[in-house]
């Protein structure tokens, strides 16, 4: 279990981070058209994994933001911008903000996601929520980067995300 804080209180989530270099687990999230997408639908392609509490906050909505404009120039990237809020708001948001280069996926559904990653928070206001973290992984699906951002109040660090890729 890793320890964060939000609004300076002690938050715990449900286990460790996946580390460097091992394989990212499988998912299975929803997409905004209500069908599966899977790790396996992005073989071979670099990912980025913006992962957060829900999209109708304002830290959370920046780094979607950020990431959307960040990642236009890079080639052979993906944006996932991952949360357990429903797909109908995380569209009605990249629908709204005109954003084109992050794809949202909910773990709404099934709800393994954070606890296969490591991050859900099991406890705090947030409780039951996914904590915000940023996962990249190369081309053959293995993690380069991670960083669970230590307040949930607080940005992740884009440049050393995006470095990794460059």
């Amino acid at each position: 279990m890793s320890q964060i804080t939000f609004k300076n209180k002690p938050v715990t989530t449900y286990g460790h981070l996946p580390e460097i270099g091992e394989k990212a687990p499988h998912f299975e999230l929803i997409k905004s058209d209500l069908s599966t997408a899977t790790l396996q639908d992005f073989k071979g392609q670099r990912v980025i994994m913006n992962i957060f509490p829900s999209i109708d906050t304002g830290v959370c909505a920046t780094s979607v933001r950020n990431f959307n404009e960040k990642a236009t120039d890079l080639k052979n990237t993906v944006v996932l911008c991952i949360s357990r809020d429903l797909p109908f708001a995380q569209k009605r948001f990249v629908d709204d903000e005109g954003l084109e280069n992050v794809v949202n996926l909910s773990d709404f559904k099934e709800r393994n996601f954070g606890k296969d990653y490591g991050l859900e928070m099991i406890d705090g206001p947030l409780e039951g929520l996914l904590s915000r973290v940023v996962i990249v992984l190369d081309d053959n699906g293995k993690i380069i980067h991670t960083e669970q951002v230590k307040d949930i109040g607080e940005e992740p660090d884009y440049l050393s995300a995006l470095k990794t890729l460059l």
